[in-house]
């Protein structure tokens, strides 16, 4: 044996004696509950999805309740067609701004609608959303 195992050996014995049983070391019972105090019901997971309001807006008129086709006519080909579940996200970019429209199908069913709309510039401030439409309605130069 070497000297620095022989040094080692009296922190070694110490740190033995320090341990204790394993029945000594024992988890605490959970506290009872207070009287009168019940649990929560578990979270009822909503199957159904939220009720979609439409934007109304003075010059959105046409774009708003106007389902995919009918924006075609009015803005060209969308530069971009995202579709998640039943939902549907239609954008068009111009000169003058991006407008992105979002499509929902009805309550009981049928066509996705627009229900709402949002503009901004390339750099991404936002703009009038009237004015956007406007200007996309316009430009010959449709995206």
């Amino acid at each position: 044996m070497n000297v620095r195992h022989l040094l080692a050996l009296p922190a070694l014995l110490a740190l033995a004696a320090c341990g204790g049983s394993s029945d000594a070391v024992r988890p605490l019972p959970p506290p009872p509950a207070p009287k009168g105090i019940h649990p929560a019901p578990p979270a009822v997971i909503q199957t159904q999805r939220p009720k979609a309001h439409l934007q109304v807006l003075p010059g959105l008129e046409g774009v708003i309740g106007a389902d995919a086709d009918a924006l075609t006519r009015q803005f060209g080909t969308p530069r971009l067609d995202v579709r998640e579940g039943d939902s549907r996200k239609l954008q068009w970019s111009g000169v003058a701004c991006v407008l992105d429209a979002y499509l929902y199908p009805p309550d009981g069913g049928g066509r996705p609608t627009a229900t709402y709309v949002d503009a901004r510039r390339g750099d991404g401030r936002d703009v009038d959303r009237a004015a956007c439409v406007a200007a996309l309605r316009q430009s010959p130069q449709r995206r």
